[in-house]
């Protein structure tokens, strides 16, 4: 499995990454969106009912774009497919709120849960 060259590890620890997914119709939909880096891959919490999360489930190849803060000419995409696993007890999204001093279970609505999506690196490009 490809791996972040240490090189460019540190933006592991950027906050906020693009993912891009692909619609029902083949189409990309892209968001900038929170992650945690865990292990050497990039971890989301995402509400189970967005798009991008339907996306994946349907079509699970996925790009994540990271940029150096302030300087766009740097930056790590990471091509793969997502793994979808149920987060019932908000176990993770605790820890990727805690790094952005958030409470993710505010931003869902009644009935609504949270899956983590793990992103399988399949390539890994950098710049800069």
């Amino acid at each position: 499995m490809p791996e972040i060259p240490s090189s460019h590890a540190h933006l592991l620890d950027a906050a906020v990454a693009t993912l891009a997914t692909l619609d029902p119709k083949g189409r990309p939909q892209m968001t900038a969106l929170w992650f945690l880096a865990e292990d050497g891959k990039v971890r989301m919490s995402l509400n189970e009912t967005r798009r991008k999360t339907v996306n994946l489930r349907h079509n699970p190849a996925c790009s994540v774009l990271i940029f150096e803060p302030g300087n766009l000419d740097r930056y790590v995409e990471i091509r793969g497919d997502a793994r979808i696993d149920a987060d019932p007890d908000y176990a993770f999204a605790r820890r990727a709120g805690a790094k952005y001093g958030a409470d993710l279970r505010s931003m869902d609505g009644p009935g609504e849960s949270r899956v983590v999506v793990t992103v399988e690196p399949v390539s890994i490009h950098t710049w800069g």
